[in-house]
């Protein structure tokens, strides 16, 4: 029988994250040399996470750092609600957070090449696949430089984390203005901020759909051109930042109530675990 202690166990456990009984089987194996059981059990674990590639990691979390006039929100997910709400999990997207706001990550792919405590951030990811047992992975990171650059994380379960995150950067205004455009922007999900960044191909064939499906309707000709600016103006509504109404006074678009409050939007990012 291999000769270990209870202390041995407990100290690989806590290095390595693995289970009880993979970290005893794994001393047997390595006849309780601890660093051989250690390199046993991220091999094994390694194996594991080839296995999970094809699985769907839609669970998760969002989280977000702001300093000053910069903002980086990022996006880590994994396969089940119960490792999202754990430890080890949300330990791990603040340490992903703080490198990508140290190496100034733009996205995803900058992030997990850059090197943290002397290794990649995609080993770092993978050696985490190993230890809690699921397919963990960096989906989305976007970073925002403003004047102005506020926050807003909004939890959809109260034993979740956070899965909307949002970041804005504004010019002018105050830093609650810019909050409450944030939480504007959460529960509204705007895809652009203004009319000019909808692709032209997308205006054209909202507009067409608006032709047939007044002339569906059997509506006059003579009244075709406004009902189908109407009903374009309305997809804008939906989908336009700056031209949704308000949450807090809907009779106001976005820009009326920045524009009042001495403030312009210059830029967001707003991200919805698994969407």
């Amino acid at each position: 029988m291999a000769n270990y202690t209870a202390a041995d166990i407990k100290a690989l456990r806590e290095q390595t994250g693995a289970g009880m009984m993979d970290v005893k089987k794994a001393l047997d194996e390595a006849d309780g040399d601890s660093t051989k059981a250690a390199e046993i059990l991220r091999v094994k674990g390694l194996k594991g996470v080839t296995k999970r590639e094809g699985r769907s990691a839609s669970n998760g979390l969002v989280a977000a750092h702001v300093d000053g006039g910069t903002g980086t929100l990022l996006e880590i997910n994994c396969e089940t609600d119960f490792v999202a709400k754990g430890e080890k999990f949300g330990a791990l997207a603040d340490k992903v957070l703080a490198q990508a706001v140290a190496v100034g990550a733009t996205d995803a792919e900058s992030l997990l090449a850059s090197e943290l405590d002397g290794q990649k951030v995609s080993d770092v990811i993978d050696a985490a696949n190993a230890a809690i047992g699921e397919k963990i992975e960096i989906r989305r990171v976007a970073r925002l430089e403003g004047a102005n650059v506020v926050s807003y994380l909004h939890k959809t379960s109260p034993d979740l984390p956070a899965q909307i995150g949002v970041l804005i950067s504004t010019e002018g205004g105050d830093e609650q203005l810019a909050r409450d455009i944030a939480m504007h922007v959460a529960a509204f999900s705007p895809t652009v901020l203004t009319r000019d960044e909808v692709d032209s191909t997308t205006v054209e064939n909202e507009r067409r759909i608006a032709e047939e499906t007044a002339r569906e309707e059997g509506k006059p000709e003579q009244a075709l051109p406004k009902i189908i600016e109407g009903r374009v103006n309305g997809f804008f509504k939906e989908n336009v930042l700056l031209d949704q109404p308000f949450a807090k006074d809907p009779k106001k678009s976005v820009a009326q109530v920045a524009q009042d409050g001495g403030a312009q939007v210059q830029a967001f990012a707003r991200f919805k675990v698994g969407v």
